[in-house]
């Protein structure tokens, strides 16, 4: 019996290996157990500490870390619990969504809730990519039309955004049930499109207040869209790494989330029913969602929300494409960084920027924006999006440099950290 992943944080003092350490050292330990069965334990230790043993050693960065709160039920089969998760809440009345392509699961949950003697106030599923405001509009009339008191979103992220959107604006508590490596269920960040152009703001409010994780509901997912998924999954681990408001735990929980997409995500392509392969896929994608909804993100995302807000681009496979691209920007001034990368992807040979280039090679997919509709004469104006109102970004941002950057993402050709 495989029980579900459980994350621990504790002083490294309780770890059977532990050395006491000299005078003033500090020391945090975090523990990923992968898999727990009857006769085995599998544990990844990643360990950090600081030292003032010698003046001339380095002293760690001073931070701030602030936990999101929520809930997670992780494992096989977990969607049964869904009735439990809502009747705990005090609630009985929930609104399914989904988008049109996952009508049918939505359907299945609605049996799940009856077997539970819970019956939804409604079924809505025309949830689409970027959360476009008139369907918001739409969905908010449905719901007037219903006694709903939650809403339980299942699909990608083009649902679990509905899901936020409905929830910030109602009060309505929201269970979100992924079936992709998004990873935006783990965040309280909202992105909306109005009028061609994607803005996004976060509140407390935003994050879902229960996830469920069951991996079953991810082994339909076609090969193609969980390499674009779970490389979207990467990009907010990788930019957790520099975010203005990085922390030793968030970055911990970066690396692990990267090194178990890098390699579960190739495992799939070649045989796309491997469930240990799916597991670790979705716990990379668990840990990097909270990356993201812990960070500040800076170039890659802000690209990504330019391109696929105002060209109407596909999200997962916009963030595939631009993620080695934005890296390589951003490489000269990220050098401990660029370290991490390269030991959590496999063939970097201590280069992150091949790293990404090589999981791409492997995964198979396109890229080149210009496969997915944008024009050449699109990157200009993207640039220009890009640049007009400044963020934080490791490296300051060169108006040239960035649209060959967005020049090389159209083009699809292979990352160079040149410019």
């Amino acid at each position: 019996m495989i029980l579900p992943r459980q994350t621990y944080l504790q002083q490294s003092v309780h770890h059977p290996k532990y050395v006491e350490p000299g005078p003033v050292t500090v020391s945090l330990a975090i523990i990923f157990v992968s898999s727990v069965r009857a006769t085995e334990v599998n544990t990844h230790l990643l360990f950090t500490s600081v030292s003032s043993q010698s003046p001339t050693e380095a002293v760690m960065d001073a931070f701030e870390y602030n936990a999101n709160p929520g809930r997670v039920v992780f494992g096989p089969g977990s969607i049964q619990k869904l009735p439990d998760e809502i009747k705990r809440l005090g609630l009985k009345a929930p609104l399914l969504l989904s988008t049109s392509q996952q009508a049918d699961q939505a359907e299945d949950l609605a049996k799940i809730l009856s077997a539970g003697s819970i019956t939804p106030a409604g079924i809505y599923t025309n949830a689409t990519m970027h959360t476009p405001s008139h369907i918001t509009e739409a969905a908010m009339s449905f719901l007037d039309s219903k006694s709903a008191d939650c809403v339980v979103s299942i699909g990608g992220g083009s649902t679990t955004g509905l899901g936020k959107a409905i929830s910030i604006r109602t009060g309505y508590p929201h269970i979100c049930i992924p079936t992709t490596y998004a990873g935006s269920e783990m965040t309280p960040i909202l992105g909306e499109t109005q009028d061609g152009k994607k803005t996004t703001r976060s509140d407390p409010k935003i994050l879902p207040g229960i996830v469920i994780y069951d991996v079953d509901l991810t082994m339909t997912l076609p090969p193609a869209l969980s390499a674009t998924s779970g490389v979207n999954a990467i990009a907010h681990a990788v930019e957790a790494l520099y975010a203005k408001n990085k922390n030793p735990i968030i970055s911990l929980l970066a690396v692990e989330g990267t090194k178990a997409l890098a390699e579960a995500l190739p495992e799939i392509i070649c045989d796309p029913n491997s469930r240990p392969a799916r597991e670790k896929a979705q716990y990379g994608a668990w840990l990097c969602g909270v990356c993201l909804g812990s960070s500040a993100m800076a170039l890659h995302h802000k690209l990504c929300h330019t391109l696929g807000g105002s060209f109407n681009l596909p999200h997962a496979e916009t963030h595939t494409i631009v993620l080695p691209h934005a890296l390589s920007y951003n490489a000269p001034a990220i050098p401990d960084t660029m370290v991490k990368l390269a030991e959590a992807l496999p063939g970097s040979e201590g280069d992150a920027t091949r790293g990404l280039n090589v999981l791409l090679e492997k995964l198979k997919v396109k890229r080149a924006l210009k496969d997915f509709g944008m024009k050449e004469e699109d990157i200009d104006k993207a640039a220009e999006i890009a640049v007009s109102n400044q963020y934080p970004n490791p490296r300051p941002l060169e108006k040239e440099k960035i649209r060959e950057v967005i020049r090389r993402c159209w083009a699809g050709e292979p990352a160079k950290a040149d410019l």
